[in-house]
């Protein structure tokens, strides 16, 4: 009798879980952008970037304003870079520095320091950029995850594909592999969500902490750390880059 019973629970919980069917990749995916700044309103926040390498460790600061798929990053230390500006305008980017006379089309896949790409410094928009393909269920530290197979919409995107660990539960990226045109991962990104941010009396998680490694070097990483994030009210001029370096 008690085989029966245990033989009946199971496949009346595999029928469950069959019948729910798989996570909603695309909705999944638009809900782990906002904590990652991918949201409509504006947001600001610090960021200090430490990378780190065989031979020396650097830092650098940023000031970050966003809104929908506009963002700005203003360096503001160490000196030699104070004032340079990176400006991402749907899916183009430009940077400007005080003393260029114009801004420079440039690419959100170059290097920006270490293991970080100019595309990484900015609110995340992969429900914009990527497709995704819902892959299978993960635990992840005691924690559910739904691991998704990103494909870049266009050559401008940060990554050409990205396999990405979602928790179904909070609703946060808690896992990326970046990978090349092979398949296979060549950084791996872990993040954390100490941050909280708070929208029409509501307070949601924000990302804390991004932690970029070498695959084939884990010693050599990249670390972004998250401060003061707060909504903002920025207008379009802000971000308009016919008005950069005036």
């Amino acid at each position: 009798m008690f085989s029966k019973n245990l033989i009946f629970i199971i496949l009346l919980i595999s029928h469950s879980a069959f019948s729910q069917g798989p996570p909603d990749a695309s909705a999944l995916l638009k809900e782990s952008d906002r904590p990652r700044g991918g949201v409509e309103r504006g947001l600001a926040w610090d960021m200090e970037l430490t990378t780190v390498d065989a031979s020396k460790s650097s830092v650098r600061q940023f000031v970050i304003k966003t809104k929908g798929d506009n963002a700005l990053a203003e360096s503001k230390a160490p000196p030699k870079f104070k004032g340079e500006i990176l400006l991402f305008k749907d899916r183009n980017m430009w940077f400007v520095k005080p003393e260029l006379k114009k801004p420079v089309a440039i690419s959100a896949r170059q290097k920006l320091g270490g293991q970080a790409a100019n595309g990484d410094i900015a609110s995340t928009q992969y429900f914009r950029d990527y497709n995704p393909t819902f892959v299978k269920t993960e635990m992840i530290d005691n924690d559910e995850t739904a691991l998704l197979l990103l494909k870049a919409k266009s050559e401008t995107s940060t990554y050409d594909s990205i396999r990405y660990w979602i928790s179904i539960k909070q609703k946060v990226a808690v896992k990326a592999e970046f990978l090349n045109l092979q398949g296979k991962a060549f950084k791996v990104a872990v993040f954390e969500y100490k941050n909280k941010i708070n929208f029409d009396g509501k307070s949601f998680p924000f990302i804390s902490q991004m932690t970029i490694s070498n695959s084939s070097n884990p010693k050599e990483k990249s670390i972004l750390v998250y401060k003061n994030p707060k909504a903002e009210n920025f207008s379009e001029g802000q971000f308009n880059v016919n008005s950069l370096g005036r």
